[in-house]
């Protein structure tokens, strides 16, 4: 199994290489030269089996052999065992054709955990073989960093340094990464927006440089092994209703595109996925896209759904690439555009093409808290989250625009846990979620946190002065 870049100029690499570099050196995103692929059978035989076993098998063709299938599979146990449901992520039925696929068992409540809490542990045994350290630099709009610190906490050969936009995350998202007070963790509040969070990391990978000197790696979703663990649950999700001799549809709420784009790729790989339904918030360039064809950038807005808070959404580069035919340079040519523009469009078969499998909702904040209400009442008492709203709001959308075929099963996916976002969901029902008991002294717990300016220096310096990598290489 090879990787090769989005952009086509940075050189072809294995499994483990992947992992550390995060991002390729010409700026693109690693995706597999080829998808591995699942019979109708081999679906079929997943029915029934434990996650940690579907996972082993969705997986493992992406390690070409570089971890032996016994230490893998001791890796995935230890990984999914810190969560708090037996099933890691259970299906829950809302209504005759429409389920919620829990992925907030984690330790931090959030999706971001399904991978996360692999890939630490993925960084560990492959740093330890090699004897490196790594530098983690991160972005997150509010959930993707409390799951990397909480998977790199305390870990001998990491250092972690996430950034967020400062004053635009939860309380409890905030909470959750700034008392962690292990001494390899660093929370950076970037005064800027998620987008410039986002902006700031690319920066440092692509200057080659600090990069190299620090040994930088990612765990954001441009990180190809994050996409492969999403993988993982749309095949359990599938198989446990009934696939590959049932039809399935997934409705996923996105900002950076990683999480649906994990969905496209079990399709490329032999999983019959009817439709991929994409939920954005008033942030809605991915909605914008797939009604147009245009991508145009707009200014960030701050939503009751602040993990989807992007206008800039990364892991849309992965499907661009396959919309231009797998064409690095034409990719390289429409990202240069995109970033000078800040616009660009495909042409009207690339649109045909991707509208194939892809439909995009706008779900503003009136609607968000009418569906968490709405969701309340007529379940008799299940609680939603913002973001698991536009969720539910776009699949009673794609339902009432005849973009689903009426025997098709849909699948909501519940990005986190409703006590992460207690306000808006008290507001809207009521009653205000509590968070599990070992969180329940989070408002209590110090926090350790620095305020930086939007500036690549000053980011830089402070990562320097911190990272071990650094102080090794110095």
């Amino acid at each position: 199994m090879r990787y090769i870049s989005t952009r086509g100029a940075a050189p072809a690499l294995g499994f483990e290489d992947v992992l550390l570099t995060g991002l390729a050196r010409d700026g693109g995103l690693y995706v597999p030269e080829t998808w591995p692929q699942f019979s109708a059978d081999d679906i079929r035989a997943m029915r029934g089996l434990p996650y940690t076993e579907v996972a082993v098998r969705v997986m493992l063709p992406f390690l070409g052999g570089a971890i032996p299938e016994s230490e893998f599979r001791a890796l995935v146990e230890d990984a999914y065992g810190s969560f708090d449901h037996r099933a890691v992520t259970p299906l829950v039925q809302l209504d005759q054709r429409t389920w919620v696929l829990e992925l907030f068992h984690g330790p931090t409540l959030a999706f971001k955990d399904v991978a996360l809490q692999l890939l630490g542990r993925l960084f560990d045994h492959v740093l330890a073989k090699r004897g490196e350290r790594v530098t983690i630099v991160g972005a997150t709009s509010g959930d993707t960093g409390s799951a990397a610190i909480e998977a790199c906490r305390d870990r001998q050969n990491v250092d972690i340094f996430i950034l967020h936009p400062k004053g635009r995350t939860s309380e409890v998202q905030r909470r959750q990464m700034t008392s962690v007070l292990s001494s390899n963790v660093h929370n950076i509040a970037l005064e800027g927006t998620f987008d410039d969070c986002q902006d700031m990391v690319k920066a440092m990978f692509n200057d080659t440089d600090f990069r190299d000197r620090l040994n930088l790696s990612a765990v954001n979703s441009i990180n190809w092994a994050r996409i492969m663990a999403q993988i993982v649950y749309y095949f359990a999700a599938a198989a446990a209703l009934g696939a590959p001799d049932r039809k399935v549809a997934f409705v996923v709420p996105t900002g950076n595109f990683g999480n649906v784009y994990a969905a496209y790729a079990a399709r490329s790989m032999g999983l019959p996925v009817e439709t991929l339904v994409v939920g954005s918030n008033s942030n809605d360039i991915l909605a914008r896209f797939f009604d147009s064809g245009t991508m145009a950038m707009l200014p960030v807005m701050p939503t009751l759904s602040p993990s989807m808070d992007i206008q800039i959404s990364s892991n849309f580069e992965r499907l661009l690439f396959d919309l231009h035919g797998r064409d690095g340079a034409k990719v390289e040519e429409t990202m240069r555009r995109f970033r000078a523009e800040g616009r660009f469009s495909v042409t009207d078969a690339q649109l045909a093409q991707a509208l194939s499998l892809f439909a995009g909702f706008r779900v503003d904040e009136d609607a968000t808290m009418a569906t968490i209400a709405e969701t309340w009442r007529t379940t008799g008492g299940y609680t939603v989250d913002p973001h698991t709203a536009v969720g539910v709001a776009s699949a009673k959308a794609a339902q009432a625009a005849a973009k689903v075929p009426a025997d098709t099963a849909l699948v909501v996916l519940a990005t986190a846990h409703p006590a992460k976002f207690p306000d808006a969901v008290e507001k809207a029902t009521g009653r205000r979620p509590v968070l599990p008991p070992r969180l329940s002294d989070l408002y209590e717990r110090e926090e350790k946190l620095s305020v930086l300016p939007n500036d690549i220096t000053a980011v830089q310096a402070y990562v320097t002065a911190r990272a071990r990598a650094a102080q090794e290489a110095a």
